[in-house]
């Protein structure tokens, strides 16, 4: 039933009994992320979540994770190069050679 709510949650409930061979590579994002949501954590790590994919999937995936930590509370620690994405989080911190800026 959770796994239900969290494909729901990432917009995927009709991918439901899709192999992962079925799915496009956004798609595949948005299970990792239902994955990982499904545990209700506290806070969630994403390595780049966005880094492989096109633009409007990364929106996307971007929006499914900006919209679970609305609605669930949790807190979401993101690492990304991508300057707009990060941008979209409440705090940044830049890392420059080595050091947090």
């Amino acid at each position: 039933e959770r796994a239900q709510v969290a494909l729901q949650q990432v917009g995927l409930s009709e991918r439901e009994s899709h192999f992962p061979h079925q799915l496009s590579g956004g798609e595949s994002q948005r299970v990792a992320i239902a994955r990982a949501v499904v545990i209700r954590p506290s806070i969630l790590l994403a390595d780049e979540p966005t880094g492989n994919l096109d633009n409007t999937t990364g929106v996307q995936v971007a929006d499914v994770l900006f919209d679970l930590v609305e609605t669930t509370g949790m807190t979401l620690l993101l690492v990304t190069h991508n300057i707009e994405l990060a941008q979209r989080c409440s705090k940044q911190l830049t890392l420059h050679s080595g050091t947090f800026q």
